[in-house]
C-alpha cells in the first residue's frame, strides 16, 4: 500500500502511482471540511477516469477495487480551510 496523499488541504490531485494490476484497497482519512476524495485511473497518464462510487469518500472510509495495470491518483474536490486529508492505495 502506498501513501498517495498526505495532509492535503486544497483541491487537486496526488502524484501518480503505477498500479501493477489486481485487487487493492483505497483508504481515506482526516478532516474533510466539505471535501470529497476519489480514486481515479488512467490507461495513458493523460485521460483520468473515476474508479467508481465505492472508492469516493466525503468522510473517513475504505473501499476495494480491482484494475488491470494502470496509473492511479487520488483527487480532492470541494476543499475548504478545514480540509486536511490523507489517502493510501
Amino acid at each position: 500500500m502506498a501513501n498517495i496523499l498526505s495532509g492535503r488541504t486544497s483541491d487537486g490531485s496526488s502524484p501518480v502511482i503505477d498500479w501493477t494490476g489486481g485487487t487493492g484497497t483505497f483508504w481515506v482519512w482526516g478532516t474533510f471540511g466539505g471535501a470529497s476524495v476519489s480514486l481515479e485511473a488512467s490507461p495513458d497518464g493523460a485521460t483520468w477516469i473515476p474508479v467508481g462510487t465505492a472508492v469516493s469518500f466525503a468522510q473517513n472510509g475504505v473501499g476495494a477495487f480491482a484494475l488491470s495495470p494502470c496509473k492511479l491518483r487520488a483527487t480532492v474536490a470541494g476543499a475548504s480551510g478545514a480540509t486536511n486529508v490523507n489517502a493510501s492505495a
